[in-house]
């Protein structure tokens, strides 16, 4: 049976142009370059460059209005007649002063005599290559060339073997057609671990350092003893159980020590040296740019931030030829007026969304320097404050979601070096005084115990929590290991060093 009744909805809908605004806010400088020129790429009615003009020639408040107006200024000499049938006025869009034309503001001022000062870019062969190029110095056959190719070609940028010998097996039946057996790819795996770098294609951490060890001349002592300890203690040593190494072996103290110094010698990822030389240099371009002027701080964004956007002065021309043949425009006419039309809206919405998205980042980032000002007075990390998202939303009055935008993947360089925004929000923690510091501050405190910590018997997380306790911090054991985690630092046990 079918009834009919009234209801009542409360929805909330994101324009275009919100949802636009929203995705440029999270991107960071380098990516929001990048969002510009592909967006200049899609839409040729946006580019570079200062306005020369003022915003509100090409203001499109009501297309619908203009048009119902139209009727009371027909016979003007000054306009030219509107066609009815129009869904918008082409005037809107025109720009009337004057431009220079681009001829006459450029300017050549370099001559032969000038010096390039290009920078040259190295080159040279991967580690994939090296490997081959070793490979072919080898009395191998060609069925033997295509087992070892196809086992080099398995091994990872760390200089690992990532395959283990069954697997290898399988894959040269499967895509060679190659019948194999353990004995020989195990064979050739050998072959290729005495190329260079030492300890390539081991299969796991202690052949790889196994490897490397045997090919060490002169054959000393303490040589020979880190040997047998790589082959028979290998798990002790990766827990440092040192004590119970020199009990199990019958190793002096300072024969353990030299021992250990051997072991500490060798390159646990081979293939680091070649990866690095082939990584990409990355460099982190801040958002934000703070500097102390005798005390007054100074906030500014970066160039990438702000950039120079302007409306194609050859799309507004365009359309200032069609309006000078009004009347006689044709359905295809048109069309390429409407299509005009869309790739101007575009570009205006673009450029107010970049607009929008440097006043969020400004005031934003002026909050957080006012509610900070003292650390980024003194650049000591004891002093910043507790501070949460909901602090600075309720300063700005904008949502939280927008602060976490802003302060999601943003840098800010200051006169204490560049720092991810988002590390300086933190949870507070009381003190036995009643006071309320940041977590970061006893991450710093907690940090600064562990560096100067006894290296021969660093300091438990009891002892730890204890240090903190005594300076006024009421924390407990198990959070001074969460905080240590997150400071990337090992246990008491993985930290003690032989001295």
């Amino acid at each position: 049976m079918l009834k009919q009744k009234l209801q009542q909805k409360l929805l909330q809908k994101l324009s275009p142009q919100q949802i636009q605004l929203m995705k440029l806010l999270q991107v960071p400088a380098l990516l929001l370059e990048q969002r510009i020129k592909q967006e200049m790429e899609d839409n040729p009615a946006l580019e570079e460059g200062l306005d020369d003009y003022d915003e509100s020639d090409i203001q499109n408040d009501d297309y619908d209005a203009m048009a119902d107006q139209e009727g009371d200024h027909e016979g003007d000499p000054e306009e030219p007649e509107r066609n009815p049938d129009d869904e918008f006025d082409i005037s809107d869009y025109i720009i009337d002063d004057d431009e220079i034309p681009s001829y006459r503001l450029t300017t050549n001022n370099t001559s032969a005599d000038d010096d390039n000062k290009d920078v040259p870019f190295a080159s040279g062969i991967s580690f994939q290559e090296l490997l081959h190029s070793q490979l072919g110095m080898r009395s191998l056959n060609e069925r033997e060339k295509l087992i070892a190719s196809h086992i080099i070609g398995n091994i990872d940028e760390s200089g690992y073997l990532q395959r283990d010998v069954h697997s290898l097996i399988d894959d040269l039946a499967f895509n060679h057609n190659i019948q194999s057996n353990f004995r020989e790819v195990l064979g050739l795996i050998r072959v290729i671990q005495e190329f260079d770098p030492p300890g390539v294609c081991a299969r796991d951490l202690q052949e790889c350092l196994l490897v490397q060890i045997r090919r060490i001349t002169p054959r000393t002592k303490a040589v020979e003893r880190a040997t047998f300890l790589l082959e028979k203690s290998f798990t002790d040593f990766t827990k440092k159980h040192y004590e119970k190494i020199r009990r199990k072996h019958g190793f002096s103290e300072e024969e353990l020590k030299e021992t250990i110094d051997e072991v500490l010698k060798l390159n646990p990822k081979p293939g680091s040296a070649f990866q690095d030389s082939e990584r990409v240099s990355q460099y982190i371009v801040p958002d934000f740019i703070i500097t102390n002027h005798n005390g007054q701080l100074e906030l500014s964004l970066t160039s990438l931030n702000a950039p120079d956007l302007r409306i194609n002065r050859t799309y507004a021309e365009l359309l200032e030829s069609i309006a000078e043949a009004r009347g006689k425009t044709n359905p295809r006419q048109k069309e390429a007026v409407m299509f005009v039309k869309q790739k101007l809206d575009s570009a205006r919405w673009f450029i107010d969304a970049i607009r929008q998205r440097q006043n969020t980042l400004m005031v934003t980032m002026e909050a957080i320097l006012n509610y900070q000002r003292e650390y980024f007075l003194t650049g000591n990390e004891t002093t910043i404050r507790p501070m949460i998202l909901k602090d600075i939303a309720d300063i700005v009055q904008l949502d939280i979601s927008t602060i976490s935008r802003v302060a999601n993947s943003k840098y800010v360089q200051t006169p204490y070096g560049t720092f991810l925004l988002k590390s300086f929000f933190s949870e507070s923690l009381q003190t036995d005084a009643g006071e309320e510091v940041s977590t970061r501050e006893v991450k710093k405190i907690l940090q600064d115990c562990i560096e100067n910590e006894d290296k021969s018997k660093p300091l438990t997380d009891d002892e730890l929590a204890t240090i903190l306790n005594e300076k006024g911090y009421n924390i407990a054991r198990r959070t001074v290991a969460k905080y240590r985690e997150q400071l990337d630092i090992p246990v008491a046990r993985l930290r003690k060093e032989l001295v």
